[in-house]
């Protein structure tokens, strides 16, 4: 579709149309989460634990309706999404708060920049400005001034430093931690075995001193599992058909249309 915000040709759909990229999409949300306001606000008002695939839906469906959405429908869904936000507020944090905005964005870029040059190629620099002022949507869609934004990447690449050496993680991030990588989930211990990978890849992902923090055991044995399954990865999956390597946009827009279009519930 041409009535976007972006077109076929961006980079941000380029990178975000590879399913792959949602298996690093713990390390985005437990990156969000180390920040103690975040956290706050996810565990006193998510649903995360009791629905996580409902939750894991709804995200997907608002990232991939900004990324390969009409403008429509995803200034609709991020409507929805601000109204949700508005609501959620406590003491310490209200989730429109700009400053978080910002930090959510800068973990949405990190992470898949991080992911999509272990799978795929490094990135140039041209690339990496080209792509961090299209992720600034992710922002400023919801409502976060344009200006909140680090200009450039090069300010990002400082503003996201500086942030991580500040954050220190609290008992709200790690019982999200916990929910995250121990999701109760249909099937029980059948599970298992792509739950562990996706435990093993949320771990590599995560920057040193969050993942020193949240207690994750991080020796050599664990970082040579890692590294076979990057490799893996690397070896298998880019040579998929394309087709199946968007199946999750597309079953994902596919409901998000369905829901828009009322035929199924919105709640």
């Amino acid at each position: 579709m041409g009535d976007g915000y972006f077109d076929d040709g961006d980079l941000i759909r380029a990178v975000g149309r590879e399913g792959v990229l949602i298996a690093a999409g713990g390390a985005a949300s437990l990156l969000q989460t180390a920040h103690p306001k975040i956290a706050q606000g996810v565990y006193d008002h998510s649903y995360t634990a009791r629905d996580p695939l409902g939750r894991l839906r709804g995200t997907m469906q608002w990232v991939y309706a900004v990324e390969f959405g009409t403008r429509e429908e995803a200034e609709r869904l991020s409507s929805i999404v601000r109204r949700m936000h508005a609501g959620v507020t406590g003491e310490d944090y209200r989730a429109d708060d700009p400053e978080l905005q910002v930090w959510v964005a800068a973990t949405l870029f990190a992470t898949s920049v991080h992911a999509y040059r272990l799978l795929f190629r490094e990135l140039t620099r041209e690339e990496l400005e080209t792509f961090y002022e299209q992720n600034k949507l992710f922002a400023t869609i919801l409502g976060c001034p344009y200006e909140m934004m680090p200009t450039s990447y090069g300010e990002f690449r400082d503003y996201y430093a500086r942030t991580l050496a500040s954050l220190r993680i609290n008992d709200a991030s790690r019982a999200i931690a916990h929910q995250v990588m121990h999701p109760r989930l249909p099937g029980g211990r059948l599970n298992e075995p792509g739950l562990a990978a996706i435990r093993l890849l949320t771990a590599g992902l995560m920057p040193d001193p969050i993942r020193r923090q949240y207690g994750w055991r991080w020796d050599r044995a664990r970082r040579v599992r890692f590294h076979l399954l990057v490799r893996s990865l690397r070896l298998v999956y880019p040579r998929l058909p394309l087709p199946v390597r968007t199946l999750p946009r597309d079953y994902y827009l596919h409901e998000l249309r369905r829901r828009l279009a009322g035929r199924v519930s919105t709640c």
